[in-house]
């Protein structure tokens, strides 16, 4: 019994992950317009009505895939030695996730582009920032031994690793730079543990003596 639920679990999970490529994929081939959940779901050889049975909309389809890449993340960082420091831990983890994760770039410039021109994308881009938010608050919370509920500690740090992952996606994908995605994320990463050290104060200037 437990084998076919375990099978049956898998196929269900294979069927969101060909709903959500198919959504992405007529995104960025077509533009928004042409993923409709009619159309999606015939790309994945499935009914519309199994479509609603997976997602409430297109937009929730097409995002889909970067919230569940979360899993992975938790995989790697459980994979890490018990006694390594948080930071330096995230530092060996983040660049590459996101680099496997991310995509071509072209692709998410398209994606922030429709995001920005549409409601409904802006809004469920927001959903999935915070899913994605709570992910890492989850896993920053298991390694640390504390309370992703309960503890400030944990979601503010999180907080902080979402918008560096945030900002260097977007300064990487409107071609803002010739870095790697890799190199921003890791230099993100050393701004924040080094306290920002660019908007450290400057020693008062001293105003000429009155006489």
């Amino acid at each position: 019994m437990t084998v076919e639920v375990s099978l049956r679990e898998r196929k269900k999970l294979a069927t969101r992950a060909a709903l959500s490529h198919a959504a992405w994929t007529l995104m960025v081939e077509q533009g928004l317009d042409a993923a409709t959940p009619e159309a999606i779901a015939e790309a994945a050889d499935v009914s519309p009505r199994t479509f609603r049975n997976y997602f409430v909309s297109r937009e929730e389809a097409i995002l889909a895939g970067l919230v569940r890449q979360g899993t992975s993340l938790i995989d790697a960082m459980q994979a890490r030695p018990s006694d390594e420091p948080l930071w330096d831990s995230l530092t060996q983890i983040l660049p590459s996730f996101v680099d496997s994760f991310i995509g071509e770039r072209d692709d998410i410039a398209v994606l922030m582009r429709v995001v920005g021109d549409n409601p409904g994308m802006r809004a469920q881009h927001l959903v999935t920032y915070e899913r994605v938010n709570l992910q890492l608050a989850e896993l920053i919370a298991e390694r640390t031994g504390t309370d992703a509920e309960r503890d400030m500690a944990p979601r503010l740090l999180a907080s902080v690793l979402a918008a560096v992952l945030r900002t260097s996606v977007e300064i990487w994908a409107k071609g803002q730079t010739d870095r790697a995605l890799t190199d921003l994320v890791r230099d993100g990463l050393a701004q924040v543990r080094d306290g920002l050290p660019i908007l450290a104060p400057h020693p008062p200037l001293h105003s000429p003596a009155i006489r």
